[in-house]
């Protein structure tokens, strides 16, 4: 318990310069409603260690000035502050596995540097070096249609495989299909910007997609550990994404989609726009094609995603794809059999064959793509199929 304002040798000014200002940004970012504009008010009026002490100690009138929040809000930061200990929330993000990356420190993404709205403090899993090679934001419609999706996978595989970081919301639609796609190309892994604490995986229908891009790539809040995923967080998490990208490709978008709002803020921040354009029939493409038309880059394949990140095909070689085998050969790895008798002749997702399978992500991709260029299945979207009666090898006598 803090003592009341005005206590000479307080447990803040003593903790203060022992626990450093990643402590008490993480213990300032998890209190509710703590956006980041709010946050930023208060540290521009105080240091970390004393914007905490400021409400452990009461000082509503302050706060509320400070803040611009009203008291209620003010008094509920208050009470949490008087019950947490950054100590103890440092040391949770710490035992996770999370690295906190306050601004103004070494660790902290230099891209973010001078940015408009750079966040106070990051959390991350994964490696950080990725954003140190050309990156570029896929992003686009939940509610994508399967032209959408296909559109997005290919994009994600090829950028992957030339070297290129793509960086994506981790949503359902065409976030997950562009994170798919480079997962399956093996080469530069994707990092996954998201609206909720670095626990709390949504939308669930991505649990493995979210897992193997915190495995295999990079996964970057502004949330700390337990925030929920609430409907503001994601404007504000679609900034990070466009500062943190060479360019911004929506491939399809409603008019009023949140992948509009990400354009927005690349374009706000010079990066290049460019979208996919889409059939002027289709609801999917409407944002899209309002970008073009209002000046955006035409985007229409892997060439043009190049051209806009200024990178040859001779400095960024393609990764070669597996070669075929043919439709009719017979299937003799166990593992490829074992994962054409898990579709039961039915589509199935990433995530479903890896339920049915047990395989580590990474291997499971590599035999998709290798089976998908034998021919023995198809993708559609974020779905597999198998594809005609394929052979497999006799079982010998016992």
């Amino acid at each position: 318990m803090w003592p009341e304002d005005g206590a000479a040798g307080s447990a803040g000014d003593t903790e203060g310069e022992t626990l450093g200002d990643e402590a008490y940004l993480a213990a300032l970012s998890s209190l509710a409603g703590m956006g980041p504009a709010r946050l930023e008010r208060m540290l521009v009026r105080w240091q970390p260690a004393e914007a905490w002490s400021v409400l452990a100690r009461g000082r509503l009138a302050e706060v509320t000035s400070v803040a611009r929040v009203g008291e209620k809000v003010g008094q509920r930061w208050i009470g949490d502050a008087r019950r947490a200990d950054p100590a103890e929330i440092h040391l949770r993000h710490s035992r996770a596995g999370v690295t906190l990356r306050r601004r103004g420190t070494a660790a902290y993404p230099e891209r973010l540097v001078g940015d408009p709205e750079p966040p106070a403090l990051l959390f991350s899993q994964g490696e950080s070096a990725l954003l140190e090679c050309p990156t570029v934001a896929i992003v686009g419609s939940r509610r994508c249609t399967r032209y959408g999706a296909d559109v997005a996978f290919d994009l994600g595989k090829a950028a992957a495989a030339h070297g290129v970081t793509v960086i994506s919301g981790l949503a359902i639609g065409i976030d997950a299909a562009a994170h798919a796609g480079a997962l399956a190309a093996d080469c530069a892994p994707p990092v996954g910007v998201v609206g909720s604490g670095l626990d709390r995986i949504y939308p669930r229908e991505n649990a493995v997609l979210w897992r193997m891009v915190a495995q295999r790539g990079l996964l970057l809040s502004e949330a700390p550990l337990g925030t929920a995923p609430e409907r503001w967080r994601f404007p504000a998490r679609n900034r990070i994404m466009a500062a943190l990208s060479d360019a911004c490709v929506v491939v399809e978008s409603h008019v009023d989609g949140g992948a509009i709002g990400t354009a927005t803020e690349a374009a706000r921040r010079d990066r290049t726009v460019a979208a996919v354009p889409g059939p002027i029939r289709s609801p999917a493409s409407a944002g899209a094609n309002r970008l073009i038309a209002e000046g955006g880059g035409v985007l229409c394949d892997i060439e043009d995603l190049l051209v806009l990140l200024d990178i040859s095909r001779t400095r960024l070689p393609l990764q070669e794809a597996p070669a075929r085998t043919g439709g009719g050969a017979p299937v003799t790895d166990a593992t490829a059999v074992a994962i054409l008798d898990a579709f039961d002749w039915m589509p199935a997702t990433l995530e479903m064959l890896a339920e049915r399978t047990g395989l580590d992500l990474g291997e499971l991709a590599w035999h998709l793509e290798s089976l998908g260029a034998s021919g023995l299945l198809a993708r559609r979207g974020l779905w597999y199929e198998r594809r005609g009666e394929t052979p497999v090898p006799a079982a010998r006598p016992g």
